[in-house]
């Protein structure tokens, strides 16, 4: 394990035959070219002390995803924490994991009301939404609360961020995705356990569900579409 005062940041690329791929079809690289902060949602997924303590790379995405939030928060949109709701395992998964890992995983959104729950490092303010998941995604049938309360609110975009990139994070957006949602996940305000994993991800998100973009353009569309909305 490394050390609480790390951060690591991953080589994150879209190869470049993806982006004129895209340019090609659509006339443009970037799905989404602009976005209306008061119909978008920052997602952040997972980011609990179970993943922090254990991952530089999760402690790294930190300080970008608060960036986020503090903008989008005061452009008018949504920020919302999702964290790990305790499921006992199923059969399938004590199979798959094994009993004690099966457990471990379980359990690592960790204890008491959901408010009291995302990382410490994570500047979560009085009015941000804070749900739980009880499967990877939070878009799954079931799963969270997220979907109707966004929808209440009339969102359609979603920015997405958290850990770990290639599992909960890449599940949450093709489930959203698949429910007409458009979704921007930011390349470098996820983190997973190695690089190949996280471009993994970028790569099929970008290919075949979302925009990918960096933090300084999400920040750059939220600041634009706020200026847009006065």
């Amino acid at each position: 394990m490394t050390s609480p005062v790390d951060t690591a940041d991953h080589d994150w690329f879209v190869e470049e035959r993806e982006l004129e791929r895209h340019e090609d079809r659509r006339g443009r690289r970037h799905a989404f070219e602009h976005l209306d902060p008061r119909r978008t949602a920052l997602v952040v997924v997972d980011i609990v002390p179970f993943f922090v303590r254990e991952s530089a790379y999760v402690r790294g995405v930190v300080p970008r995803v608060n960036l986020l939030a503090a903008a989008l928060r005061s452009a008018g949109g949504v920020v919302a924490w999702v964290v790990p709701g305790y499921a006992p395992p199923s059969a399938k998964d004590r199979e798959f994991f094994g009993d004690e890992v099966a457990e471990r995983y379980a359990r690592s959104g960790g204890d008491g009301p959901p408010r009291s729950r995302p990382d410490p490092s994570l500047a979560v303010a009085p009015d941000d939404l804070v749900v739980e998941k009880t499967a990877r995604s939070a878009w799954s049938p079931g799963s969270s609360d997220l979907p109707d309360l966004l929808a209440a609110r009339d969102v359609d975009t979603l920015v997405v961020t958290g850990t770990v990139t290639n599992v909960c994070v890449e599940h949450t957006v093709r489930d959203a995705s698949t429910a007409g949602l458009r979704v921007i996940l930011v390349a470098d305000a996820c983190a997973a356990m190695r690089d190949q994993d996280h471009n993994a991800t970028l790569h099929v998100v970008h290919r075949s569900y979302g925009d990918v973009r960096p933090t300084d353009d999400v920040l750059d569309l939220i600041a634009a579409g706020k200026r847009a909305t006065r």
